[in-house]
């Protein structure tokens, strides 16, 4: 009975070794193009965002038309459900400029209010006698940040494809590192397995 398990397991292992392998390839290639084609990358981004609103809208609206018998205030989901997408078709119709204006106005009012959250957890700190520098200060480096980004909208977009391109990058790489780790464990298993059955 074990042995079969274990089988299972180890194809299991060799085959997710394949899947992570090419996620982290993919990763990487999208870090490279993100940063080799910026004008596209701001192009691509402006749909996904409209894409991502159509599927969120019609995603909610499904959702909502499932859960009015159990849901008593299902109509505030069905409302979000629409409203997510006619800004998806707004975004579509005045495409790249609706998507990318708002990509830079969600990104200001995160950093404005985690700026302001961040101040006022400072002020509760110095209350009760905690240190309280260091939360006032990201607070007001936010705050700035915020008030920047919603003054420089192409450095902000540019900040936005730049964490992109990081991330991608990164993850990418980790997934390689994480592919070779596995394919190397599923080898000294076999390994193992082998020793033990001669």
């Amino acid at each position: 009975m074990a042995m079969p398990v274990a089988e299972d397991v180890k194809r299991m292992y060799r085959l997710t070794w394949w899947a992570l392998f090419l996620r982290g390839l993919l990763g990487i290639a999208v870090g490279i193009l993100v940063l080799a084609r910026p004008m596209d990358s701001v192009a691509a981004l402006a749909l996904v965002i409209a894409f991502w609103a159509l599927f969120s809208g019609f995603t909610m609206t499904l959702q909502a038309f499932e859960l009015r018998q159990l849901a008593p205030h299902w109509g505030l989901l069905l409302l979000s459900g629409l409203v997510s997408i006619a800004f998806g078709v707004a975004a579509m119709i005045y495409y790249p400029g609706l998507s990318l204006t708002f990509a830079v106005v969600l990104t200001s009012w995160w950093l404005l209010i985690t700026g302001a959250v961040g101040i006022w957890a400072a002020v509760m700190e110095r209350k009760l006698g905690a240190p309280w520098g260091w939360t006032a200060a990201f607070g007001v480096l936010a705050v700035l940040a915020g008030v920047f980004a919603l003054m420089s909208p192409p450095a902000t977009l540019a900040a936005i494809l730049g964490l992109i391109a990081a991330y991608a990058l990164i993850s990418g790489v980790a997934f390689i590192a994480g592919a070779f780790k596995l394919r190397g464990a599923v080898q000294m298993a076999s390994q193992a397995r082998e020793r033990m059955t001669a």
